[in-house]
């Protein structure tokens, strides 16, 4: 555990290096483009719900729109990890340019193994909070919990196991991260508060990215 704190910190003095720039520019981009997309959708919900006449109809939209939107957020942390895996490469390079000079070049598995794994679990990912969204919209307080519980494992295994696979293959990048599971979690925990602010979760792909770095070097 003695790597965690350093890995929490270390991202945020990066910030303006120029390698952190462009992918906080493209991920804050596309990840406004995707809560934009699911905006719509409950705009467009609401409206197929209000398409009665009378104050139930108006009422039903209403709340139809406010359920969709509440949907939309929920699911936004999915979408995110999924786009993040596009820019996961250049985060990674400015951090190691920076700390870890020694390196030698990034050959693990295959941008095709890669993309694959990541699609894999955005899905899984995408399927589990589908799968508790009811529950949380029934019980909100335990909505919260479960939302940053979801987003704990989420990050935590997912931006660790993206990082990993630069350097090994999927397998083994699972591998590490079960043999280094309270580290991931305790940094993962740490991203999923910053996920449930707004403003603040448009920059854990990067944040998270960069501390899941420096965990995986530190920690070898």
């Amino acid at each position: 555990m003695r790597a965690v704190p350093a890995s929490l910190i270390l991202p945020l003095r990066q910030l303006g290096d120029p390698g952190f720039r462009g992918p906080l520019l493209k991920g804050l981009g596309a990840s406004i483009l995707a809560f934009a997309g699911l905006a719509w959708l409950a705009d467009w919900g609401a409206g197929a719900l209000a398409g009665g006449q009378g104050w139930m109809a108006t009422a039903a939209g209403l709340l139809g729109g406010a359920l969709v939107l509440v949907g939309a957020v929920w699911l936004f942390l999915p979408v995110m990890l999924a786009i993040t895996s596009l820019f996961l490469d250049d985060v990674a390079d400015a951090v190691e340019r920076r700390f870890y000079p020694g390196l030698p070049e990034a050959r693990g598995a295959s941008l095709a193994a890669q993309i694959r794994a990541n699609l894999a679990f955005s899905v899984r990912l995408l399927l589990l909070s589908l799968l508790i969204l009811p529950l949380a919209i029934a019980l909100p307080p335990l909505g919260v919990v479960l939302f940053w519980a979801v987003a704990a494992v989420s990050l935590g295994y997912g931006l660790f196991e993206g990082v990993a696979q630069r350097r090994m293959s999927v397998a083994e990048s699972r591998i590490l991260r079960r043999q280094r599971r309270n580290e991931v979690l305790a940094v993962g925990g740490v991203l999923a508060a910053l996920a449930v602010i707004p403003v603040g979760n448009l920059l854990v792909p990067v944040l998270g990215t960069a501390a899941m770095t420096h965990l995986l070097n530190r920690g070898r």
